[in-house]
């Protein structure tokens, strides 16, 4: 299947390599089908692609990469959509902002992310996070160019 992309333009899926998010996410609720590519130019940045609208790709990133002591508290009811079993791969995604010339994700509102399942859902913790936590970078350059 192809999918357009203002970002990446024409790109080749399989139907195998979308992931269902059953909510969508904040601002973009109605966009249920997403892809995850992998960055070219750096591997600290990830990309979620609407499969729906072309010019929708969000920066994404692992918030432990960064951060090697964020822990989430969310209800257990919101997990439920992930279908999650012992053996699953569960990844935790957080969306990058540029906020003038400081980037920053989101930890208020992660991305669990089901890859055995190919399923995933935002949700907003439990626990006091900020919206807006601002990165600091090894190569800032690099994903600031992504972002």
């Amino acid at each position: 299947m192809q999918i357009q992309s203002t970002r990446f333009g024409t790109l080749d899926v399989s139907h195998s390599d979308m992931l269902l998010m059953p909510h969508g996410l904040i601002g973009f609720e109605t966009c249920r089908h997403w892809v995850l590519l992998a960055s070219d130019d750096n591997d600290e940045v990830a990309w979620l692609q609407s499969v729906a609208l072309a010019n929708v790709a969000l920066p994404v990133i692992s918030p432990r990469r960064f951060l090697p002591n964020y822990r989430l508290h969310v209800h257990r009811r919101d997990l439920e959509i992930l279908q999650m079993r012992t053996r699953d791969q569960v990844f935790v995604l957080s969306i990058v902002s540029r906020n003038g010339s400081t980037l920053t994700t989101n930890l208020k509102s992660p991305i669990i992310l089901n890859s055995t399942r190919r399923l995933a859902v935002q949700v907003v913790v439990t626990d006091e996070q900020p919206l807006a936590h601002p990165l600091a970078l090894v190569d800032s350059h690099r994903i600031r160019a992504a972002a």
